[in-house]
């Protein structure tokens, strides 16, 4: 019996999750939901990046990697549709993964920039700091997007495309964006060697 290796099984899986963003955005034109629409449109153009990033500038992303960039925008999709009001942990779940990327794509940077150059030397502990700084500080950009959203659509009178529930909402964001930095340097930083290794030759080009 013929069984998927784990890079076709996500690529797959990747593919199907593509295919779940373009019905929302099916949906959401069918409804005229405009922040349905919007949000799907860049969660499907970034699902596109990867491979996007591969043609152009020659930077591979293992199928692992791309998995779970579609993942976290097709949650983050699926969202919009009515998720984040009916289950209370769902924020803190789109939250967690998204900052998992970015932590992700600060650690590898910052590596690459490491090994590349010898006049630059990071300590371990000093790439740990990093890339919990370095969440926080989108994830207080993100919030701080949300409101001015939100403020704009309520000056407008129009429908927000990004949502703010609070205070309470924001401090719980930047917890569980704390919560996908942890995660990626306990556990993700050898998983991202490859990465690494690829903007590391980008940068000797």
């Amino acid at each position: 019996m013929w069984l998927p290796s784990r890079s076709e099984a996500a690529r797959q899986a990747a593919s199907g999750m593509r295919m779940t963003v373009a019905i929302i955005l099916g949906f959401g034109i069918a409804t005229r939901n405009l922040s349905v629409i919007i949000n799907a449109v860049v969660a499907l153009a970034v699902t596109y990046l990867p491979a996007l990033l591969e043609r152009d500038w020659d930077v591979r992303l293992s199928p692992e990697l791309t998995f779970v960039v579609t993942l976290a925008v097709s949650l983050h999709t699926l969202g919009m549709v009515g998720l984040y009001e009916e289950v209370w942990w769902y924020d803190h779940l789109t939250h967690t993964l998204s900052a998992m990327l970015v932590a992700a794509v600060g650690y590898a940077a910052t590596r690459a920039i490491d090994l590349h150059s010898e006049e630059v030397s990071f300590p371990p502990r000093f790439l740990s700091l990093f890339l919990l700084l370095f969440t926080l500080a989108l994830g207080v950009f993100w919030e701080v997007l949300e409101f001015a959203a939100r403020q704009a659509a309520a000056t407008l009178g129009i429908e927000a495309v990004l949502v703010q529930y609070g205070l309470e909402d924001t401090i719980l964001d930047l917890v569980f964006d704390t919560v996908g930095a942890i995660l990626v340097a306990l556990f993700g930083t050898e998983r991202l060697t490859e990465l690494t290794e690829t903007l590391r030759e980008r940068l000797a080009v």
